[in-house]
C-alpha cells in the first residue's frame, strides 16, 4: 500500500491534480498495484486531507508538551524514525498536532514496521498540506523534501 501512496503523491500531489477514485484506480491497477492496496491508499490519503484540513493543525501551540509512545509506537515505529520525528518537532518544523497527525497516519499504514525512508514520506506528505497554507509554512515542506530526496544526511549543527 506504502508504494501506490508514494505514486500518488509522486504523480499528481506537485501538479495540484487529482483525477477521480474511479480513473485514479484503473490507472494504479494498470500500473500493477493490487486493488486492495488501492483502496487502502485511497483510505489513508483520504484520513490525511481529513485531518490536514483542520484549521488549527498548523498553528504553533503555545505550550510544550512531554510525548510519551505506546508500546505499539514502539514496535511498530523504528527508533531512527521517531527521533526523525522529534528532531523536527525540536527545529520547529513539525508543531505537535502534526507530529501526533504524522504517528496517527503512520500507525495506520498496513505494514507492520515502519522505516525512516517511509516515516520521511509520511512527514513530505503532511507537510505538503501545511506549504499550501501559506508562504511562510512552505519551508518546512522543502526542508523535508530536501530530507527525503538528497541521498547525504544534513549536516546538523
Amino acid at each position: 500500500m506504502f508504494e501506490v501512496l508514494v505514486y500518488m503523491f509522486e504523480n499528481y500531489i506537485d501538479t495540484h491534480f487529482r483525477p477521480d477514485e474511479s480513473t485514479l484506480s484503473r490507472e494504479l491497477s494498470a500500473a500493477g498495484f493490487d486493488e486492495q492496496d488501492i483502496n487502502g491508499a485511497f483510505d489513508w490519503f483520504n484520513q490525511l486531507e481529513l485531518m490536514a484540513d483542520q484549521a488549527d493543525i498548523f498553528e504553533t501551540p503555545n505550550h510544550v508538551s512531554t510525548r510519551i509512545f505506546t508500546s505499539d509506537e514502539l514496535k511498530k515505529i523504528t527508533g531512527e524514525s521517531l527521533g526523525f520525528v522529534l528532531f523536527l518537532v525540536q527545529a520547529k518544523i513539525l508543531n505537535t498536532a502534526q507530529r501526533e497527525l504524522v504517528l496517527e497516519l503512520a500507525m495506520n499504514l498496513p505494514q507492520p514496521l515502519i522505516s525512516i525512508e517511509e516515516m520521511r514520506w509520511i512527514v513530505l506528505m503532511t507537510t505538503w498540506g501545511a506549504s499550501k497554507s501559506g508562504p511562510d509554512k512552505t519551508k518546512e515542506y522543502l526542508f523535508i523534501e530536501d530530507a527525503l530526496l538528497n541521498k547525504q544526511k544534513p549536516t546538523l549543527h
